[in-house]
């Protein structure tokens, strides 16, 4: 079977969320099956600069095939039209428009879509809320997948959306609290699809003895991976910690691993790790006393699986149905609404150890039920199959004012 990925970018530059997510998931369908995949130019998801160069090149022994982005995208242009679409009475051409400005625009890969359709027996498109996926689905719907990646905000209630659910042969969903949120959200009950999620790659080598000293983690602490940025909760997250180091006095430490976009004032209790290979990374989840998800919007949490993975607790933001769901499934860990729970939550965490270890076993046994690469892959196999069995349909036209031209500015009206 030949199968085609789309998704926004693409490599091993990009870490982190559906892109990560999308690469995971074509590295392992590229083992039974030949994959190619469709991507920008870009690394950057807040300016679409182009940066790699067009054309056809190989990541991980998968074919990778690059078109540049018609345009960067601006802040000054954006941001009021998000604002708008999100919070204020607005027209379906303030929608079209905020489409066209978040991106990423890229005429060429909807052109070769159109083109080589037919080359392709399934096309798995990652992310609803971007051109390339809106206007990509639509070239040929009866063979698409569609990963959504969907989060509680305002983007999944635009009109923009209503129909588009409908359209592909299957949605691949990550969780159940994701596919009943795009149900309630668009109004389009018993959509297609299955709760798929992802496996998670294990390096060959995890140093768990050698990472205290290499990062100079010592004594107790715990741990958060990924963008650190207020979107993300990190904020919150910090004065929470903070408020309760020092109403405890607890020695403990919050590492905090990845990129950040925010200022904070660094000290003994809160450090900023960087990034680190994922070897490092999972090592030090492996030796702390838990993994902090604050976040309130999500799809599913990799970073949640990699600690389960790794045998430890997690606790998480109650407010995300996905987190709160998650951890109430596996029972591999505790969520929070309020500081006061975050506190009680934090205590229990640091002064019984053996409640940790048993959640992270219990976070561990349900990682393996239910994300090993084996199950993940079964469930793409069957819908990839879905998917080339509707090859053969007349696709229906597309949503709202029908495809997209070749140009920029017929993409979107």
């Amino acid at each position: 079977m030949r199968v085609a990925f789309v998704v926004q970018r693409y490599g091993t530059e990009v870490v982190g969320g559906a892109e990560l997510h999308c690469r995971w998931v074509a590295e392992h369908v590229a083992a039974r099956h030949e994959v190619e995949v469709l991507t920008t130019t870009a690394t950057d998801y807040l300016s679409w600069a182009n940066v790699l160069p067009p054309g056809v090149s190989r990541v991980n022994g998968v074919a990778v095939r690059r078109f540049p982005v018609a345009r960067e995208r601006r802040e000054d242009v954006f941001f009021p039209v998000a604002n708008r679409v999100c919070f204020f009475d607005h027209t379906d051409e303030d929608e079209r428009l905020w489409l066209e400005e978040h991106g990423p625009v890229v005429p060429g890969l909807l052109d070769h879509l159109r083109r080589h359709e037919a080359d392709y027996d399934a096309i798995v498109f990652f992310s609803y809320r971007y051109w390339t996926t809106y206007f990509g689905v639509q070239v040929a719907p009866a063979k698409s997948l569609l990963v959504p990646t969907a989060e509680h905000d305002r983007v999944i209630y635009l009109r923009l959306f209503r129909d588009f659910f409908r359209l592909p042969a299957a949605v691949v969903f990550n969780t159940p609290e994701e596919r009943d949120l795009i149900e309630r959200a668009t109004g389009n009950e018993g959509l297609r699809g299955e709760v798929v999620g992802t496996g998670i790659e294990r390096p060959a080598v995890v140093p768990v003895d050698e990472v205290a000293p290499r990062l100079d983690l010592l004594g107790d602490y715990l741990v958060y991976v990924g963008r650190i940025e207020p979107e993300k909760g990190c904020a919150v997250m910090i004065d929470h910690f903070l408020r309760w180091q020092r109403e405890t006095r607890a020695a403990a430490t919050l590492a905090l691993f990845g990129r950040s976009t925010m200022t904070f004032s660094e000290n003994a209790h809160v450090r900023l790790m960087g990034v680190v290979p994922d070897g490092e990374k999972l090592a030090a989840i492996a030796r702390s006393r838990g993994l902090l998800m604050p976040s309130r919007h999500e799809s599913l949490s990799m970073v949640v699986l990699e600690a389960w993975m790794m045998g430890r607790p997690v606790l998480v933001n109650g407010d995300c149905e996905v987190l709160r769901g998650q951890v109430l499934r596996a029972d591999g860990g505790l969520y929070y609404r309020r500081y006061e729970e975050f506190a009680a939550a934090m205590d229990l965490l640091v002064s019984d150890r053996a409640l940790g270890d048993r959640l992270g076993r219990q976070g561990r046994d349900f990682f393996e039920a239910n994300y090993s690469w084996d199950r993940v892959m079964e469930k793409y196999e069957r819908l990839l199959l879905q998917a080339a069995a509707g090859a053969g349909r007349a696709d229906v036209g597309g949503v709202g004012s029908g495809l997209a031209g070749t140009g920029e500015e017929s993409a979107v009206r």
